[in-house]
């Protein structure tokens, strides 16, 4: 395996991109969602596409914050796992539904409802922003093969 970049980030080759997403991550930080919730859809959305740099970084954020091993090692598995609450479950079955647009082509009704349940609109709001943030990074990261564990 390969773990040589095909570039610098092109967030830091082009570093007026910078401020701009930063901008959008702290905004979406401001919507009312707990950070933990944010870090496991962050997690799971980035096992999804296959994103290296994202799932180390954000294993590594997520236990910095406190989250258990526990919890980390069964995002990939949260449907079958005991250990998240039913406001985390909608919110990582939002975040596939969002990552998986192109095998559905729109986020199911029923699962924009259980959502909704837990979820005003401002925080689902947050939600969207940061999965649709996370799903950005991971496209960058993946598209430039930046090697997990690496920093910009």
């Amino acid at each position: 395996m390969n773990n040589d970049a095909r570039m610098a980030n092109p967030a830091v080759v082009i570093p007026e991109a910078m401020p701009a997403i930063l901008a959008v991550a702290k905004a979406a930080r401001k919507g009312g969602v707990p950070e933990s919730t944010l870090e496991l859809v962050h997690l799971r959305a980035s096992q999804v596409n296959g994103c290296s740099y994202c799932v180390i970084g954000g294993v590594a954020g997520a236990k910095k914050n406190g989250e258990s091993d526990e919890r980390l090692h069964a995002v990939a598995a949260w449907r079958e796992a005991p250990y998240f609450t039913d406001a985390e479950r909608a919110a990582l079955e939002l975040a596939e539904h969002v990552t998986r647009l192109a095998d559905r082509a729109v986020v199911p009704d029923e699962v924009w409802d259980a959502a909704a349940a837990h979820y005003d609109e401002k925080q689902l709001a947050s939600l969207v922003l940061w999965i649709s943030l996370t799903n950005f990074f991971n496209r960058i990261n993946a598209t430039t093969r930046q090697p997990g564990g690496a920093t910009w």
